[in-house]
């Protein structure tokens, strides 16, 4: 089974096709252009179309029961998990059915406090090297359990 991985935007593209490489595991990097083309045979580049969520509903059409998507797209993950598959952020969080619900609904919360004020600058996260660690063990675990 694949791991596919929404690329637009994620730092954690070569770590996961390390771990794909070394469990001999077909990886797709799906975005709307901009990537350097692997010359790694079991990484696939996909480019779709421009728009929005062309490169999510091309990840939600094929990933399915034991595939692993790599996103931090939350709506593009909730997809993913109904169709049976293993989800993780680029920071190493699982998303799953039994938290999926809650992650979109603080989601969308969140969308319409910042929504409600314009003016509000959020104060974010930067991605530090624990998440890429945390990431690697997620996906390491991921990987061999299947």
């Amino acid at each position: 089974m694949p791991i596919y991985v929404d690329a637009d935007a994620c730092p954690v593209k070569a770590e996961t096709e390390r771990v794909a490489t070394r469990h001999g595991v077909a990886m797709f990097l799906v975005s709307n252009g901009g990537l350097r083309l692997s010359q790694n045979p079991l990484v696939t580049t996909i480019i779709v179309a421009e728009g929005p969520d062309a490169a999510d509903d091309w990840i939600a059409e094929r990933a399915g029961a034991g595939d692993i998507v790599i996103t931090a797209d939350i709506p593009l993950a909730a997809r993913c998990v109904a169709a049976g598959a293993q989800v993780l952020r680029p920071d190493g969080s699982v998303l799953d059915a039994a938290n999926i619900g809650n992650i979109r609904a603080t989601r969308d919360l969140m969308a319409d406090l910042r929504a409600a004020d314009p003016f509000h600058k959020g104060t974010g996260r930067s991605f530090a090297k624990a998440d890429r660690t945390r990431f690697l063990n997620a996906l390491e675990r991921a990987v061999r359990g299947r």
